[in-house]
């Protein structure tokens, strides 16, 4: 079988399989040894004003979010002008958003409600699956010092994924849940959904409230715990062999595959909570 590249595609592979030999050259020539001393810490920054769980952020994750929304709004400008005969990039992009829009158009039974919950779907599957990705690969990573300063880290830690910080997956269900009670209100009206709640019978109330708070918890915990431990994973196996030819298929299952798995399964979710109060 013959494969036809084009010359952007052997640019790219070029450049890839330049890096990885540089990376296996630099090792070899310098000594340099992996630690996994720090793996799983997070660099927290207590702000100068307030008290409590509100005063701290994490820097990477606002930095790192900024990079994915760069990353999607370059991606984007590469394909804005659509062709009626598409391209690798478009025909690409044309599958996904039309699996969604598919996966959308049979959820929500109000047709009227199809782009709007298109657009809020579509949007949390590329921000998801470019920052799961983002976490595949060897990178640079800031460790906390406990004398309180931040280490810069290279090849020992993948870049930061903002989905592997909780907080992250906790405003992304967080903004599903409000958008899919908004929706219902549209559809309902006020009365009607706020009797929703006492539905099948008063006394459910708190079993109905408590419902609705375990689905963007479990939504984001799902996200969370899968990223999170995969990276983890990859890091121990790789730190067995040194970084060599086996992380390079643990990159390609754990941060890849299972990325765009669970960036999916995180856009059903989505699509399914809201579709199941408007209907």
């Amino acid at each position: 079988m013959k494969l036809n590249l084009t010359k952007s595609d052997k640019i790219f592979l070029g450049v890839v399989f330049g890096g990885y030999v540089a990376v296996i050259i630099y090792i070899v020539a310098t000594g340099y040894k992996f630690q996994l001393e720090g793996v799983g810490q997070r660099w927290i920054y207590q702000l100068p004003f307030g008290e409590g769980p509100l005063s701290r952020i994490n820097p990477l994750t606002i930095i790192m979010t900024w990079v994915v929304m760069g990353i999607v709004i370059f991606m984007a400008t590469r394909v804005k002008v659509f062709k009626l005969v598409p391209g690798k990039k478009q025909s690409l992009l044309e599958a996904l958003l039309d699996y969604i829009y598919d996966l959308v158009k049979d959820s929500v039974s109000r047709k009227e409600f199809v782009r709007p919950i298109f657009d809020i779907a579509a949007s949390l599957f590329l921000f998801v699956i470019v920052s799961n990705f983002i976490g595949s690969f060897p990178g640079i990573n800031a460790i906390p010092l406990e004398s309180g300063g931040v280490k810069l880290t290279i090849l020992s830690d993948s870049w930061y994924a903002p989905t592997s910080d909780l907080n992250m997956n906790l405003m992304l269900a967080f903004f599903v849940f409000v958008m899919s009670h908004v929706y219902a209100i549209k559809v309902k009206g006020w009365k009607s959904w706020g009797k929703s709640f006492f539905e099948p019978i008063w006394w459910m109330f708190p079993i109905n409230i408590i419902g609705e708070i375990a689905k963007p918890l479990s939504h984001a915990l799902r996200l969370f715990g899968n990223i999170m431990g995969g990276s983890i994973l990859i890091l121990i196996l790789g730190y067995l062999v040194k970084y060599f030819v086996l992380p390079a298929a643990l990159w390609g299952i754990f941060g890849l595959f299972f990325g765009a798995i669970q960036a999916l399964i995180f856009t059903i979710l989505a699509i399914a909570y809201i579709s199941s109060l408007i209907e």
